[in-house]
């Protein structure tokens, strides 16, 4: 039993990144941007723009649309479309694709970006099935010696009985179901339910009125209400898929049957026929039809979309106007430049005709009191004491550099700060660390001061 205890203690991997701290746009109830919330700060205009296109989006009104995130480097822009994800939720489906990921020795780049859209639609599908769904109160697994190992034991079926609101009932389940009773940390005062076709189990957490739940005052399982009414009972299920999803699942029987289906034979990943494709729109269309699936456009967002060439943007424009498109969000930091692969001058590097199709938001580049309290606000995040003296001066810094270049100095000057024992940040941690590192400027000029002695290609 120690080891169950084991699986349902483990801590979860964390790091914090460049965005851990965006957990949305910061607007109010009429959308209106608020200057510090949910991790944003300033650039109140394009939080503003970006709220009206997340409520269509909800709505399912935005479908197969493009839009234009447009500003100089270190303004935000990754910054806003990570936020336009936090605010759709978990149901909506949010691909973040750097353009340079298009380009691949081994697919075409017409089909990374295929695939890509395709992961962008969710799926929801709704289905009935018969269950055993109740409170586990007496749980017995018979454990036999391995067939081909006698010194270890493996789990040959479970007896449990399961408790709701109206009745009790004792079930019996083969070795398939046991072992998933195993992997899943399940003991009495846990809410199961098990699929009565498949044998599926899924541990829905600890019952809040069983005696296990008042043992513990902090416990990390998720505590439910004991099942009300039969334990064997019809209930709805919901699957969210993505249509590539289901493409990769109709190639696969395609290709090596039921076995390649099941346990993944059939060699290399191949392109998905476009065949798949619409076969498998047309079932998705089916099952809207019948009321058993909904679907949900979610977002693309491809950052550097400035290296996309002609024909990536000729596809994506085509793409747009298909009935089972998703949103596309193209970020740029570039002026006029040539489109890629051609001699083409383009505001943002992008064709007119794509440009024409698509709303633009744009972004502006950071005053010093937006810089102080992005920085307040990283320090946060990152858990690190900084004195108003010291914030001051990475501000100077970061309205002189950029903004990237001062929150790559806090982390620094945190770092002294340890190593010369000290709880608080000073300006002397932060005045060392910038005369230890460069910024782009004074990386040029070094560049420039030694370009005789440098190597070229």
């Amino acid at each position: 039993m120690s080891g169950i205890r084991e699986v349902s203690e483990l801590r979860r991997f964390q790091r914090i990144g460049a965005h851990t701290h965006v957990k949305g746009l910061g607007l109010d109830e009429r959308l209106r941007a608020v200057r510090i919330k949910d991790g944003m700060v300033g650039q109140e205009r394009a939080r503003e723009a970006a709220g009206l296109v997340v409520e269509m989006i909800k709505q399912g009104k935005l479908a197969g649309k493009c839009i234009i995130l447009a500003g100089p480097p270190g303004t935000g822009k990754t910054a806003l479309a990570i936020a336009i994800s936090r605010e759709l939720g978990p149901n909506v489906p949010f691909i973040h694709l750097s353009a340079s990921e298009v380009y691949s020795a081994e697919r075409k780049k017409t089909e990374v970006l295929m695939d890509a859209m395709r992961r962008c639609i969710g799926v929801e599908i709704h289905e009935m099935r018969e269950v055993y769904e109740g409170e586990v109160v007496e749980l017995k697994i018979n454990m036999v010696p391995h067939p081909y190992n006698p010194y270890q034991k493996v789990p040959e079926s479970v007896r449990m009985r399961l408790r709701t609101t109206e009745e009790e009932r004792t079930i019996e389940a083969g070795s398939h179901v046991a072992e998933q009773v195993i992997a899943y940390g399940i003991t009495e005062g846990c809410v199961v339910q098990i699929d009565a076709e498949t044998g599926r189990v899924v541990n829905l957490g600890i019952c809040s009125e069983s005696e296990k739940a008042k043992l513990y005052e902090i416990d990390a399982r998720r505590r439910v209400p004991r099942p009300t009414g039969k334990v064997k009972k019809q209930k709805e299920f919901v699957y969210m898929l993505t249509l590539a999803d289901l493409d990769e699942i109709h190639a696969r029987r395609r290709r090596g049957g039921l076995f390649s289906l099941l346990f993944g034979f059939g060699g290399e990943a191949r392109e998905i026929d476009p065949e798949v494709r619409a076969m498998v729109d047309e079932e998705v269309k089916r099952m809207v039809d019948e009321g058993r699936a909904y679907i949900h456009p979610g977002v693309l967002f491809i950052d550097d979309a400035h290296m996309l060439d002609l024909e990536a943007f000729s596809f994506l424009s085509r793409a747009m106007e298909s009935e089972l498109s998703p949103i596309i969000i193209l970020a740029t930091n570039r002026g006029f430049a040539r489109i890629r692969g051609t001699d083409i001058e383009s505001p943002f590097g992008f064709p007119l005709d794509l440009i024409d199709r698509a709303v633009i938001i744009t972004t502006e580049e950071y005053d010093e009191d937006t810089i102080r309290e992005i920085l307040r606000i990283r320090a946060r995040e990152e858990g690190i004491n900084v004195s108003e003296d010291a914030l001051a001066e990475l501000t100077k810094i970061g309205a002189r550099t950029s903004l990237r270049y001062a929150v790559q100095l806090l982390s620094l000057a945190a770092q002294n700060a340890r190593v010369a024992k000290r709880d608080v940040v000073q300006v002397e941690d932060v005045r060392r660390v910038d005369e230890l590192f460069m910024d782009v400027g004074e990386a040029a000029e070094y560049l420039r001061k030694h370009e005789e002695k440098m190597m070229k290609h």
